[in-house]
């Protein structure tokens, strides 16, 4: 933990930096999903949402998380950049936290505002979560399996951009699907991290069942996500029913490239470079079918939707 030492030594670039803009697009084609084929650009919920789930909310989830991983961090060789998150001095780390705070404020007055009372909810669902995944007592970052169910804590962006623009909650599957791509997302970067996590005495998920098992469940899940959209997922026909198939052979083909990494290299981690390659081409997938997905409606049960618009 960062020493409580009084500074205010953190530039604007670093702040980026922890609020990882790598993720801003996985976090926006969450926010998406609940959206689609309904008419809400031109509404003021809608780009409260969108707004928040890239910096300010990355601020929050990802700066708690540098506040309370110096330790590991500094021996990590893939932070210090806008790929993989800052890498900060104890000075940097002291002045954080307010930082976070007042990004969060006018934020959580503005949905406060649009939603009511219940956003009060939210942000108790959002800060014990990242308390237990972050604070020294409870440290689920640190407790094999809670790190990577800990995960769960995105699916609160389903939860929030229904609220925020009054649509109905996403079918339970589409949870099941978000929970399970969160899950491999985080356990890819532990399968990365095992040595900086192994010499800062963290045992992950990872650490615990090694590159080889890591990689296994990563396919694993992968495949999994395939089968959660192909057979659960029910989209109607025309757009959505050929999206629907895109998604499934998408998941699908990354989960036989694992299957093949963990058959060809073993036990092998992961490189950064090689990271950084999936993260970039996630990005432009991501970046690629946000549009499609909204206006396909593809996640969206086809009778809940109320017309396309925008």
């Amino acid at each position: 933990m960062p020493s409580a030492r009084v500074a205010t030594t953190i530039t604007a670039g670093q702040l980026i930096e922890v609020a990882r803009p790598a993720l801003w697009s996985t976090h926006l084609w969450f926010y998406l999903l609940p959206l689609g084929g309904y008419r809400v650009l031109d509404t003021v919920g809608f780009w409260l949402g969108a707004v928040y789930v890239t910096f300010p909310l990355g601020l929050l989830l990802y700066g708690w998380n540098d506040w309370a991983d110096y330790e590991t961090d500094r021996r990590n060789p893939r932070k210090g950049n806008l790929l993989f998150g800052a890498k900060l001095s104890l000075a940097a780390l002291a002045a954080l936290p307010w930082r976070i705070a007042l990004v969060q404020i006018p934020f959580f007055i503005g949905f406060t505002w649009l939603i009511g009372a219940k956003f009060l909810l939210w942000i108790a669902a959002a800060l014990v979560v990242n308390a237990c995944y972050n604070l020294p007592r409870l440290n689920f970052k640190g407790r094999p399996l809670l790190d990577v169910v800990s995960q769960s804590g995105y699916l609160l962006v389903f939860v929030l951009a229904s609220w925020a623009n009054d649509v109905p909650q996403l079918p339970w599957p589409v949870f099941v699907f978000g929970l399970l791509f969160a899950m491999h997302s985080h356990l890819l970067a532990e399968i990365v991290d095992i040595e900086p996590d192994r010499m800062a005495g963290r045992r992950t998920t990872a650490v615990v069942m090694g590159a080889a098992g890591a990689k296994l469940a990563v396919a694993i899940m992968l495949f999994c996500e395939a089968g959660v959209v192909a057979l659960f997922i029910d989209v109607g026909s025309g757009l959505a029913g050929y999206g629907k198939w895109m998604v499934v052979a998408f998941l699908g083909t990354a989960g036989v490239g694992f299957a093949t990494n963990l058959l060809v290299r073993g036990g092998e981690t992961v490189s950064n470079r090689h990271l950084a390659w999936v993260l970039i081409a996630w990005n432009l997938v991501a970046i690629g079918s946000m549009y499609f997905i909204w206006r396909a409606g593809l996640f969206v049960a086809p009778a809940e939707t109320s017309g396309l618009g925008g």
